[in-house]
């Protein structure tokens, strides 16, 4: 997505809200993504040390995001932009719980939106792969998002 105009929003749900994490908690960002990943065999980050986890979040580059509805976390989201100009929704998902409530469009409209926000975004993308919900690649299209490459394996 290479401009604010392209998106193409789907409103918050009544109840869901959505909060910036401002300071930073390696062990909330390691939580929420085994909790919205563990069903999507997110493994790649599991044999991470707390170390590791607290050099990603407490880096000015990186952004986290929580949705929470009637105190439930709901989901969450990422935003990575170690160039100062690329945003990446790096992680993005719902809790199993909230998984065809139509929270997902919602969720996803606000994290572009936080990405178009924050001072210096060029450009918003996301990658996708079949570790991830099989309506992911649709509702990225829905938002606006425009398939850049596609790879096997």
């Amino acid at each position: 997505m290479n401009a604010p105009g392209q998106l193409k929003e789907k409103p918050l749900p009544g109840g869901l809200s959505i909060v910036e994490c401002e300071i930073p908690q390696p062990q909330l960002n390691r939580f929420l993504y085994q909790l919205v990943g563990e069903d999507w065999n997110w493994t790649d980050l599991n044999a991470w040390t707390n170390a590791e986890w607290q050099a990603l979040v407490e880096q000015d580059c990186h952004r986290t995001w929580v949705a929470y509805l009637r105190g439930a976390v709901a989901g969450y989201y990422e935003l990575y932009r170690p160039d100062g100009v690329n945003t990446e929704i790096r992680y993005f998902g719902l809790a199993p719980q909230f998984v065809g409530q139509g929270f997902g469009g919602a969720l996803l409209s606000q994290a572009i939106r936080s990405a178009w926000g924050w001072a210096g975004t060029q450009r918003v993308w996301v990658h996708t792969c079949t570790f991830d919900h099989p309506s992911a690649l649709s509702n990225y299209k829905a938002r606006g998002f425009e398939v850049y490459r596609e790879a096997l394996g």
